[in-house]
Protein backbone atom coordinates (compact mmCIF):
# COMPACT_ATOMS: atom_id res chain seq x y z
CA UNK A 1 0.00 0.00 0.00
CA UNK A 2 1.29 3.39 -0.93
CA UNK A 3 0.19 6.52 0.82
CA UNK A 4 -0.49 9.35 -1.62
CA UNK A 5 0.01 12.91 -0.44
CA UNK A 6 -1.36 15.53 -2.80
CA UNK A 7 0.71 18.72 -2.55
CA UNK A 8 1.08 22.04 -4.35
CA UNK A 9 4.75 22.66 -5.12
CA UNK A 10 4.17 26.30 -6.01
CA UNK A 11 1.64 27.37 -3.40
CA UNK A 12 1.67 31.05 -2.51
CA UNK A 13 0.26 30.30 0.95
CA UNK A 14 2.82 29.84 3.72
CA UNK A 15 0.14 28.08 5.80
CA UNK A 16 -0.34 25.44 3.09
CA UNK A 17 3.42 25.06 2.68
CA UNK A 18 3.86 24.51 6.42
CA UNK A 19 1.04 21.97 6.54
CA UNK A 20 2.52 20.07 3.60
CA UNK A 21 5.96 20.08 5.22
CA UNK A 22 4.48 18.86 8.49
CA UNK A 23 2.74 15.90 6.82
CA UNK A 24 5.73 14.92 4.68
CA UNK A 25 8.22 15.36 7.54
CA UNK A 26 6.12 13.22 9.88
CA UNK A 27 5.68 10.46 7.30
CA UNK A 28 9.43 10.46 6.69
CA UNK A 29 10.13 10.30 10.42
CA UNK A 30 7.82 7.28 10.69
CA UNK A 31 9.47 5.76 7.59
CA UNK A 32 6.07 5.37 5.93
CA UNK A 33 6.20 4.60 2.21
CA UNK A 34 4.45 7.49 0.46
CA UNK A 35 4.32 9.30 -2.86
CA UNK A 36 4.09 13.06 -3.31
CA UNK A 37 1.70 14.02 -6.09
CA UNK A 38 1.94 17.63 -7.23
CA UNK A 39 -1.36 19.28 -8.12
CA UNK A 40 0.25 22.57 -9.19
CA UNK A 41 2.20 21.11 -12.10
CA UNK A 42 0.02 18.14 -13.01
CA UNK A 43 -3.59 18.68 -14.04
CA UNK A 44 -4.38 14.94 -13.83
CA UNK A 45 -3.29 14.87 -10.16
CA UNK A 46 -5.38 17.97 -9.41
CA UNK A 47 -8.49 16.53 -11.07
CA UNK A 48 -8.05 13.10 -9.46
CA UNK A 49 -7.67 14.66 -5.99
CA UNK A 50 -10.72 16.92 -6.45
CA UNK A 51 -12.87 14.05 -7.71
CA UNK A 52 -11.85 11.63 -4.95
CA UNK A 53 -12.17 13.83 -1.87
CA UNK A 54 -15.64 12.94 -0.46
CA UNK A 55 -18.24 15.69 -0.86
CA UNK A 56 -18.76 15.99 2.91
CA UNK A 57 -15.02 16.69 3.33
CA UNK A 58 -14.87 19.46 0.73
CA UNK A 59 -14.96 23.11 1.82
CA UNK A 60 -17.91 25.37 1.00
CA UNK A 61 -16.41 26.38 -2.35
CA UNK A 62 -16.06 22.70 -3.30
CA UNK A 63 -12.31 22.85 -3.96
CA UNK A 64 -10.21 20.93 -1.42
CA UNK A 65 -6.83 22.45 -0.58
CA UNK A 66 -3.61 20.49 -0.21
CA UNK A 67 -2.38 18.50 1.55
CA UNK A 68 -4.91 15.73 0.94
CA UNK A 69 -3.94 12.20 1.96
CA UNK A 70 -5.01 8.88 0.42
CA UNK A 71 -4.11 5.23 0.96
CA UNK A 72 -4.06 4.07 -2.67
CA UNK A 73 -7.62 5.01 -3.77
CA UNK A 74 -9.04 5.31 -0.24
CA UNK A 75 -9.37 8.82 1.20
CA UNK A 76 -7.67 9.27 4.59
CA UNK A 77 -8.19 12.97 5.21
CA UNK A 78 -6.83 16.47 5.04
CA UNK A 79 -4.27 18.22 7.22
CA UNK A 80 -6.67 18.83 10.11
CA UNK A 81 -7.68 15.17 10.41
CA UNK A 82 -4.02 14.15 10.00
CA UNK A 83 -3.05 16.55 12.80
CA UNK A 84 -5.78 15.17 15.09
CA UNK A 85 -4.60 11.60 14.42
CA UNK A 86 -1.03 12.67 15.12
CA UNK A 87 -2.03 14.25 18.43
CA UNK A 88 -3.95 11.10 19.42
CA UNK A 89 -1.08 8.75 18.39
CA UNK A 90 -3.35 7.22 15.74
CA UNK A 91 -1.51 8.10 12.53
CA UNK A 92 -1.25 4.50 11.35
CA UNK A 93 -4.99 3.98 11.83
CA UNK A 94 -5.63 7.28 10.03
CA UNK A 95 -3.48 6.04 7.13
CA UNK A 96 -5.13 2.60 7.13
CA UNK A 97 -1.84 0.92 8.01
CA UNK A 98 -1.06 -1.58 10.79
CA UNK A 99 1.01 0.05 13.54
CA UNK A 100 4.54 -1.31 14.00
CA UNK A 101 5.01 -3.52 17.07
CA UNK A 102 6.02 -1.55 20.15
CA UNK A 103 4.71 1.79 18.85
CA UNK A 104 2.36 3.86 21.03
CA UNK A 105 -0.44 3.11 18.63
CA UNK A 106 0.23 -0.65 18.79
CA UNK A 107 0.18 -0.50 22.60
CA UNK A 108 -3.12 1.39 22.48
CA UNK A 109 -4.52 -1.21 20.08
CA UNK A 110 -3.41 -4.00 22.46
CA UNK A 111 -5.18 -2.27 25.34
CA UNK A 112 -8.32 -1.99 23.22
CA UNK A 113 -8.22 -5.77 22.69
CA UNK A 114 -8.60 -6.42 26.41
CA UNK A 115 -11.82 -8.23 27.18
CA UNK A 116 -14.27 -6.73 29.68
CA UNK A 117 -13.08 -8.88 32.58
CA UNK A 118 -9.57 -7.47 32.22
CA UNK A 119 -8.02 -10.40 30.37
CA UNK A 120 -6.74 -10.69 26.83
CA UNK A 121 -8.81 -12.73 24.42
CA UNK A 122 -5.91 -15.17 23.94
CA UNK A 123 -5.97 -15.92 27.69
CA UNK A 124 -9.42 -17.47 27.57
CA UNK A 125 -10.34 -21.01 26.59
CA UNK A 126 -13.03 -21.97 24.06
CA UNK A 127 -15.81 -21.35 26.60
CA UNK A 128 -14.54 -17.83 27.26
CA UNK A 129 -13.28 -18.75 30.74
CA UNK A 130 -9.80 -18.02 31.95
CA UNK A 131 -7.33 -20.86 31.57
CA UNK A 132 -6.48 -22.32 35.01
CA UNK A 133 -2.77 -21.45 34.87
CA UNK A 134 -3.55 -17.90 33.85
CA UNK A 135 -6.22 -17.65 36.56
CA UNK A 136 -3.70 -18.77 39.20
CA UNK A 137 -1.10 -16.35 37.86
CA UNK A 138 -3.65 -13.52 37.90
CA UNK A 139 -4.52 -14.31 41.52
CA UNK A 140 -0.83 -14.34 42.47
CA UNK A 141 -0.32 -10.98 40.79
CA UNK A 142 -3.34 -9.56 42.60
CA UNK A 143 -2.04 -10.82 45.96
CA UNK A 144 1.38 -9.34 45.20
CA UNK A 145 -0.19 -6.01 44.31
CA UNK A 146 -2.13 -6.02 47.58
CA UNK A 147 1.05 -6.84 49.53
CA UNK A 148 2.89 -4.04 47.72
CA UNK A 149 0.06 -1.63 48.50
CA UNK A 150 0.11 -2.65 52.17
CA UNK A 151 3.89 -2.19 52.31
CA UNK A 152 3.63 1.25 50.69
CA UNK A 153 0.90 2.27 53.15
CA UNK A 154 3.05 1.13 56.09
CA UNK A 155 6.08 3.03 54.78
CA UNK A 156 3.96 6.13 54.29
CA UNK A 157 2.53 5.81 57.82
CA UNK A 158 6.06 5.50 59.25
CA UNK A 159 7.22 8.56 57.32
CA UNK A 160 4.26 10.55 58.60
CA UNK A 161 5.00 9.47 62.17
CA UNK A 162 8.67 10.45 61.78
CA UNK A 163 7.72 13.84 60.34
CA UNK A 164 5.22 14.36 63.15
CA UNK A 165 7.90 13.47 65.73
CA UNK A 166 10.36 15.90 64.11
CA UNK A 167 7.80 18.69 64.13
CA UNK A 168 6.98 17.99 67.77
CA UNK A 169 10.69 17.96 68.65
CA UNK A 170 11.22 21.29 66.89
CA UNK A 171 8.25 22.78 68.72
CA UNK A 172 9.64 21.59 72.06
CA UNK A 173 13.06 23.08 71.24
CA UNK A 174 11.42 26.38 70.27
CA UNK A 175 9.46 26.35 73.52
CA UNK A 176 12.63 25.67 75.56
CA UNK A 177 14.45 28.52 73.81
CA UNK A 178 11.54 30.86 74.45
CA UNK A 179 11.48 29.87 78.13
CA UNK A 180 15.26 30.36 78.44
CA UNK A 181 15.00 33.79 76.81
CA UNK A 182 12.18 34.76 79.18
CA UNK A 183 14.21 33.52 82.17
CA UNK A 184 17.13 35.77 81.24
Amino acid sequence: MVIKVFLASSSGSTAIKKKQQDVVGFLEALKVDYAQLDIACNEENRMWMRQNVPEEKKPANGIPLPPQIFNEESYCGDYDTFFDAKEDNLVYSFLGLPPPPGSKEAVQADKADIVENGTHAEETNAEGNLDDSIQAHAEEEEEQEEADDDREEEELRQLEEEEEAEVQEEEEEDLEETQEEEAE
